[in-house]
């Protein structure tokens, strides 16, 4: 593989990687959380006010920090019935073609209404309105943006390694 493929390639998916292994901790207060509401309000029948909203935002935060770890190691779905069957210089041909005329354009876009989404709930003072609780919106519409910004580093990788496939009729190894 050529050096000027192989060092972002290689960089971006380590970078991915450390991202989800850090990300990765957020279930054990999710966890944690799940587990005191349970023995809080069957064992005790004391119910927190704060668990509901605390599991949506951590597993929301988990979900969206996490997707381009999930791009990385090739987890996303993927209807491939048609897809398998194709030689792999057309796999990459094709995967070329989705990253730079859907993926990139697709993910732009929405970076700029979850930014726009997160700025407006931090100036706003936003709260959540599903529990007594009320907690500040700001910091999980944050994760949205940051994810959205993980997510296209990682197309970059990806769209790189299909450009080689396109081209070298292999999948890049490392």
């Amino acid at each position: 593989m050529p050096r000027w493929m192989a060092i972002p390639i290689t960089w971006i998916d380590w970078f991915s990687y450390w991202v989800g292994m850090t990300v990765c901790w957020l279930t054990v207060p999710l966890f944690g959380a799940m587990v005191y509401e349970v023995v809080a309000r069957y064992a005790f029948t004391a119910p927190t006010m704060w668990a509901y909203d605390i599991s949506r935002m951590l597993y929301g935060a988990l979900f969206m920090l996490g997707a381009g770890y999930a791009l990385s190691r090739g987890v996303h779905i993927r209807a491939d019935f048609l897809y398998r069957n194709w030689s792999v210089k057309n796999q990459g041909r094709i995967d070329a073609f989705l990253y730079i005329f859907f993926y990139f354009p697709g993910l732009i876009a929405f970076l700029v209404m979850a930014t726009d989404f997160a700025y407006l709930s931090w100036m706003r003072g936003e709260r959540g309105m599903d529990t007594a609780w009320m907690p500040h919106m700001g910091p999980i519409k944050t994760a949205l943006p940051v994810g959205i910004v993980l997510l296209l580093i990682q197309g970059v990788s990806e769209l790189l390694k299909s450009l080689y496939a396109a081209t070298r009729g292999r999948w890049p190894t490392q």
